[in-house]
């Protein structure tokens, strides 16, 4: 069995690679040449977190896959990591374990490389501006995708505690300063959104942390904190003025998150309304952007897939080119 950390994971693979990956992942999904079960959450006692865990296999890449993720939020007051996580490769030929990763920054990769899939399929090529909502555990590897995906001059940084904010702003305009985009500290969600071309949503609130009036026409925004039935960070009105909705599985976000169940539940959006699944786009099943004008919400949830696909593709690079600790 391989051991990988992400130290391992870099050397082999970057967030250019991953958003190809999901890509890939969306297109076995919605073809069917998957298994991917709802993820399965237990709540820790008194709401400190959750545990999560997300199976797949698909007979396509001959792998089946698990990953472990526990989120627990009240850990970053501690200074410790709030999603930890490992996951486990395995052959389906004869169900040997292949390789254990760090499930926690694959967690946190893929899942950046999900909004980075969604703006380069979605995003208008004159995207500029961007801003991200929410500097917790995932941030930066949302910061890291939108930048890879788009050629961005500035990027509107945005969070509850505006100190932290600006501390978070400045360790990231040194990590990715070969970018060329400015990156800058907001203390008001609603200025930060006002006239961004993407824009990243990847909070823990429980209620919409911006005025879906404040989002420009041919925007395109993802929602990626709302995973349970209490999280709502998008403004449920938003999905009243997208041109269209995608999602990574429309069946996992109506069954997980409070952001498209409520717009739902309210009317402001019907079922039909609904464009489909990002995957079915890749598969040229649906239609993509088709004016400038449009807006677009591609809401994620996150799925086992993602994590099956990075992980088969990353075990090969580095099973190849002898990188990582060989375990037993």
């Amino acid at each position: 069995m391989l051991l990988l950390n992400e130290q391992d994971i870099r050397k082999v693979f970057d967030m250019n690679d991953a958003i190809d990956s999901n890509i890939e992942a969306y297109k076995i999904f919605s073809s069917g040449n998957a298994v991917v079960p709802l993820r399965q959450v237990i709540a820790a006692d008194e709401g400190r977190g959750n545990f999560a865990f997300m199976p797949a296999y698909s007979s396509k890449l001959g792998a089946a896959g698990i990953k472990i993720v526990n989120i627990f939020p009240g850990n970053r007051e501690r200074g410790e990591a709030t999603t930890i996580g490992q996951v486990l490769l395995m052959d389906d030929k004869n169900g040997e374990v292949l390789a254990l990763m760090d499930g926690s920054f694959i967690t946190k990769f893929r899942t950046g490389a999900a909004s980075g899939a969604a703006f380069k399929l979605f995003a208008r090529n004159d995207a500029k501006i961007g801003c991200l909502i929410g500097t917790g555990g995932q941030a930066d590897c949302q910061l890291e995708a939108m930048l890879a995906a788009c050629n961005l001059d500035e990027v509107r940084i945005v969070a509850r505690d505006f100190a932290k904010t600006e501390k978070f702003a400045e360790e990231m305009s040194e990590r990715f300063k070969d970018s060329g985009a400015k990156l800058i500290a907001y203390d008001d969600a609603n200025e930060a959104v006002d006239g961004a071309d993407v824009i990243v949503v990847v909070t823990v609130s429980t209620e919409p942390v911006f005025d879906a009036n404040r989002v420009k026409k041919g925007a395109v925004v993802s929602g990626v904190g709302s995973y349970t039935a209490e999280m709502n960070e998008i403004d449920p009105k938003l999905f009243k003025l997208a041109d269209k909705i995608y999602f990574d599985s429309k069946d996992a976000c109506i069954a997980e998150s409070a952001d498209i169940q409520i717009p739902l539940r309210e009317g402001l959006v019907s079922l039909e309304g609904l464009t489909g699944d990002i995957g079915e786009y890749a598969l040229g099943e649906i239609s993509g952007r088709e004016s400038d004008d449009e807006i677009i919400i591609f809401k994620n949830v996150g799925l086992g897939i993602l994590d099956l696909v990075i992980a088969k593709l990353i075990y090969e690079k580095a099973k190849n080119r002898k990188i990582g600790y060989q375990w037993g």
